[in-house]
């Protein structure tokens, strides 16, 4: 994982708001990293981040704008994650809203996990991962060598 990093920043309707308070009072910490998002996510935060920066005068950092989750974003998302595209994920998920694309987002965070990138669906944990000294730094994630699982599948 390089020194600047591809942030994922991800939240459902209900939590949107939620997000973009955090993003806003975490701004100066995404300035030197870039950003993807899905959907209506990442038009609230390339605002944020655009708002916050300006007022600093400082260049807001590249926001890159997926489909929406349920129009395939997540499934996008998990390609840039399988790609070696994106360092880490952010997903503020409602667990008290049903998603017309549960089984997309179950499948996001299944390559988060697989590939082995730090994962924060809280805003607890994102606090403390971009608040680690790791976050501004390089990293080399271990990724488990699953081939071994697959073969054992095709020999049965």
């Amino acid at each position: 994982m390089k020194k600047k990093k591809m942030i994922a920043l991800v939240a459902h309707d209900n939590r949107k708001k939620d997000m973009m308070e955090w993003v806003s009072w975490n701004w100066n910490e995404f300035v030197p990293h870039s950003i993807v998002c899905t959907g209506t996510t990442g038009k609230h935060v390339q605002d944020v981040l655009t708002d916050r920066c300006h007022e600093h005068d400082i260049a807001p950092p590249e926001v890159i704008r997926l489909k929406s989750g349920p129009l395939g974003g997540d499934q996008q998302l998990g390609s840039m994650i399988a790609e070696g595209k994106v360092d880490m994920l952010i997903f503020f998920w409602d667990p008290m809203q049903p998603q017309p694309h549960d089984v997309d987002v179950k499948a996001l965070l299944r390559i988060a996990v697989l590939y082995n990138i730090p994962t924060a669906s809280n805003r607890s944990t994102a606090d403390f991962m971009i608040s680690s000294k790791l976050f501004h730094q390089e990293y080399k994630p271990t990724v488990k060598d699953y081939s071994t699982y697959i073969k054992r599948e095709v020999d049965l």
